[in-house]
């Protein structure tokens, strides 16, 4: 038996490890039901009807391991396509390693990493978009990133893609069998359909290229920096807004060295928040680092929480930070923190600036600040049955067919000929292909 061989039969825990009401076990694979039912003390598993749920005891020899359900599913009627089984066990991390070294003894192997969504995807149950979908499910940390998991590994992506393939192998075959006919100068290929065609197409892939920004921020979450000076409260409003005690408050100014990150989750999208050190001129090489560390990530944030202290700030140092910060080129949000403590004069200044005035440490106007983040951050809502791109072998494919297609618009304008003309349309199928695997 190979090490990876296509044809073995694999098991694997599929719940996460750790202590639980319930762990799965999954077998797969032309033995799968044969080695479940040799060691399941119940119905013959060997003659039961596919979809099927049976309560036993789960023993190797004399031994029981523990009473289990094992659910049944016949080929190619299964997520793999092919015999499978799942045992449902105690969540006893003990019990589902006992559960799984007996089918291994009994002819199974351990399953590779991915290994059953592979099998899915070479029996034809997955294309290739539909298998990282699982992963991307699987990973999901908010509700708008598994709205888009779940919307591609249903389909709906491959399905588009494949009905404008199919569309233009036809117009390529039309031009493959005018080449055959050269010699009567006969056209099977009306070029203003297909070029109609070639740009349909690109009304559907340019808008999905253009997704991928936003796709790949719903899919990682809006990385949100706190930043200002030194005791400015950005550790403060960090813990307020995860409500915990995440980073350390003091007096002592620059006392956060590093990045703190964290996430929070706020109506379906994921806000990665990263605490930074004070931005100031410092002799400590240590602090120095930490600063250093700051402009990294204000340079690679989704957005910027700029905190001021209004209780010593004036107006011409607000004025002059204001400024400092465009030329990140991110979108910045200027927080007004320690309102109960700010002047009149300060608290309108920074009011008709656009300022969120907030008051980190007795949690005051954090809703305030919450709905002006959702407001910039509103087009992460997706609606229903809306496709974006997230993976970034998908944006590479639609990009390369997306300068196929182009060429192949230049070279109907140009009336190229009809060998050159076959050859860009299929490099656009080839890569529309390769997206769906």
């Amino acid at each position: 038996m190979s090490k990876h061989g296509f044809h073995d039969t694999i098991a694997a825990l599929a719940t996460p490890n750790g202590i639980g009401a319930i762990a799965v076990v999954r077998i797969s694979g032309a033995d799968a039901i044969r080695i479940t039912a040799s060691l399941f003390r119940g119905k013959n598993l060997n003659t039961v009807d596919g979809h099927t749920i049976h309560f036993g005891k789960f023993a190797e020899h004399d031994r029981v391991i523990d009473e289990v359900l094992v659910s049944v599913f016949r080929a190619p009627h299964s997520y793999t396509g092919e015999d499978s089984a799942e045992i449902s066990c105690h969540g006893s991390p003990m019990i589902a390693a006992e559960i799984l070294k007996a089918l291994v003894r009994a002819g199974a192997r351990p399953a590779a990493a991915g290994e059953f969504t592979r099998r899915a995807f070479l029996n034809g149950k997955l294309d290739l978009a539909q298998a990282e979908a699982v992963a991307d499910l699987i990973h999901s940390e908010n509700e708008s990133a598994r709205i888009t998991a779940l919307q591609q590994m249903k389909g709906g992506f491959s399905k588009i893609l494949s009905e404008l393939r199919e569309e233009l192998i036809s117009f390529a075959s039309l031009i493959e069998l005018e080449l055959d006919f050269s010699e009567e100068d006969v056209e099977f290929a009306r070029r203003d359909d297909l070029k109609k065609m070639i740009e349909r197409i690109l009304e559907f892939i340019i808008p999905l290229i253009e997704s991928f920004n936003r796709g790949n921020v719903i899919r990682e979450g809006v990385r949100t920096v706190i930043a200002g000076k030194p005791n400015a409260g950005k550790s403060t409003l960090l813990n307020a807004l995860l409500k915990e005690e995440k980073a350390i408050v003091s007096e002592i100014a620059g006392t956060t060295r590093d990045v703190i990150e964290d996430v929070m989750h706020l109506d379906g999208i994921s806000l990665r928040f990263l605490d930074t050190a004070g931005l100031r001129e410092t002799n400590d090489p240590v602090e120095a680092i930490g600063v250093s560390r700051s402009v990294e990530q204000m340079k690679k944030a989704n957005l910027i929480l700029y905190l001021f202290d209004l209780s010593c700030a004036t107006a011409s140092e607000i004025e002059t930070e204001l400024e400092s910060i465009k030329k990140y080129g991110v979108p910045v949000i200027p927080v007004g923190n320690k309102m109960d403590l700010a002047s009149t004069e300060i608290k309108s200044i920074t009011a008709s600036k656009g300022f969120i005035l907030i008051s980190a440490k007795h949690q005051e106007q954090l809703e305030t600040l919450k709905s002006k983040i959702m407001e910039l951050f509103s087009n992460l809502t997706l609606r229903p049955g809306e496709l974006v791109i997230t993976n970034v072998r998908h944006y590479a494919g639609l990009l390369q067919t997306r300068e196929a297609l182009e060429r192949v618009l230049e070279a109907l304008d140009q009336k190229i000929s009809g060998d050159l003309l076959a050859q860009d349309i299929r490099q656009a199928l080839h890569h529309l292909g390769e997206l769906t695997g």
